[in-house]
C-alpha cells in the first residue's frame, strides 16, 4: 500500500543531485508534475492580453477582469492539487503469475480527506502493456474507497521492480493536467508463459502417453509374468504359473512412485539469434512442467546451474520461478561432457538444447522407459 499524499513522493536522491532552484520547486511541487492543456494556453494568452489592455489603457474595469482571471487560474491549481491529496492506492495480485495470461488485479483508491472529495480522478499505469485502459472514477467521496477488478497482462517473463502508476486530474476547469506518480513497492515474480504452443502440445501428447503405460515396480496392480532370475526372493514366485510352465515364473506389479521426466536444459549462449530461441525454450519448459506435474508427473529440472526435483526440492511453482529468473551463460562456460554425464538419467527426458542451428526439442528414452 502506498500513500500518494504531497511531499512523500520526493526522493532524497533526486533533491541531491538537482540545483537549488531544482530542489526548491520540488519540494514546492510535492513530487507533482503538470502539464498545461490547449485550454490553459489559451486562459493563459487571454490573461496576457487582458492584463496590457488594462496597464496600457488604466482601465480600472480591466484590473478587476484581470484579477478574476488570474484568481481563477490559481484557484484551479489548488483545487486540483487537493484532489490528489492523500489518495490511497492498493494493487492486488495473485500469489502465481505467468507472462502473456490476462490475470485479474484488485486496485483499491482510497481517500484518506475527512473533509473534501476528489473529482475526475485517472488512475494510469506507466506500461500501457501492463494495464492498456486507464481507470476513471468521477468522484471519490471524502473518507470512501473504491474496489475495481482490472485484466492486467505482464509481457514477459522476470523480476518486476519498478511497478509505477499515476493519478492524474484536470479538475475543475482543465487548465491543467497534474499527475502525481505512485510507485509500488515490493518485487514481482512474472513465471514464463505457459501458454499451450503447437510444438510442445505434441511433444507434451507423446510424453502424456509414455506416462501412461504401465511400468513395473512395487505397486500393487499386476503388470507382467517372466522367467525367474538368480537372486530374486521366492516370494515374488508365481507357483501356479511355475506349473503349469514347468520353468519358475515371476510376478511383477506396476510401480507405484509417479513417473519421472527430466527436462535437460542448456543455458550455454550458442549460434546466431540465440536469444529469442532461449525465450522460447524457457516457455517450453514450464509448459511442459507445468502440465505433466498436472498429470502426476515428477519433474527434474537439470541446467548447468542447478538440478531442481519435485516435489523433494519443492512444488512445480519452485521450478517456474527459477525458469523466470534464470539468465544465460557466457559461451564456453559450460562443462565440456555435460551432457554426456546426464544423458539417459531418467526413464524420460527432454533435452533443450542450441547448436550452431536452430533445433527441435527431442525426447530420450520415449520408446524404452526404464
Amino acid at each position: 500500500m502506498k500513500q500518494a499524499g504531497l511531499g512523500d513522493r520526493i526522493k532524497r536522491a533526486d533533491l541531491a543531485r538537482s540545483p537549488v532552484w531544482a530542489r526548491l520547486r520540488l519540494l514546492w511541487s510535492g513530487g507533482i508534475r503538470q502539464r498545461v492543456t490547449k485550454l490553459g494556453l489559451a486562459f493563459s494568452m487571454v490573461i496576457v492580453i487582458v492584463g496590457l489592455a488594462a496597464f496600457l489603457s488604466a482601465n480600472n474595469l480591466l484590473f478587476l477582469l484581470l484579477a478574476l482571471l488570474i484568481s481563477t487560474f490559481l484557484i484551479s491549481g489548488v483545487i486540483s492539487r487537493l484532489g490528489l491529496y492523500k489518495l490511497d492506492l492498493t494493487f492486488s495480485l495473485p500469489e502465481h503469475i505467468a507472462a502473456k495470461q490476462p490475470i485479474p488485479a484488485r486496485v483499491r483508491v482510497s481517500n484518506h480527506k475527512g473533509w473534501m472529495s476528489s473529482f475526475s480522478i485517472h488512475l494510469r499505469a506507466e506500461s500501457q502493456e501492463l494495464m492498456p485502459t486507464p481507470l476513471y472514477y468521477p468522484v471519490i467521496a471524502a473518507g470512501a474507497a473504491h474496489d475495481t477488478t482490472v485484466q492486467v497482462t505482464f509481457p514477459r517473463r522476470g523480476l518486476y521492480r519498478e511497478n509505477r502508476f499515476f493519478f492524474s486530474t484536470s479538475f475543475p476547469f482543465g487548465f491543467t493536467e497534474r499527475r502525481l506518480p505512485v510507485p509500488l513497492g515490493g518485487e514481482i515474480v512474472v513465471y514464463p508463459s505457459i501458454q499451450p504452443q503447437p510444438e510442445w502440445e505434441d511433444l507434451f501428447h507423446r510424453l502424456e502417453g509414455e506416462l501412461s503405460a504401465p511400468r513395473r515396480g512395487r505397486g500393487d496392480d499386476f503388470y507382467r509374468l517372466r522367467p525367474y532370475e538368480h537372486g530374486e526372493s521366492s516370494r515374488r514366485v508365481d507357483w501356479k504359473s511355475t506349473a503349469h510352465t514347468g520353468a519358475l515364473q515371476v510376478r511383477e506389479f506396476t510401480q507405484r512412485d509417479e513417473p519421472l521426466v527430466q527436462i535437460t536444459l542448456d543455458l550455454e549462449r550458442r549460434g546466431s539469434d540465440f536469444d529469442a530461441w532461449f525465450e522460447a525454450a524457457i516457455e517450453g519448459c514450464a509448459y511442459l512442467a507445468w502440465n505433466l506435474t498436472q498429470r502426476g508427473a515428477r519433474i527434474r529440472l537439470l541446467t548447468q546451474r542447478t538440478s531442481l526435483l519435485t516435489p523433494k526440492d519443492g512444488d512445480v511453482y519452485t521450478i517456474l520461478k527459477y525458469l523466470a529468473l534464470v539468465e544465460p551463460l557466457a559461451p564456453g562456460s559450460s562443462p565440456a561432457d555435460f551432457f554426456a554425464t546426464h544423458e539417459d538419467s531418467s526413464p524420460l527426458e527432454v533435452v533443450l538444447r542450441r547448436l550452431s542451428a536452430p533445433v527441435d526439442p527431442r525426447t530420450h528414452g520415449a520408446n524404452a522407459p526404464h
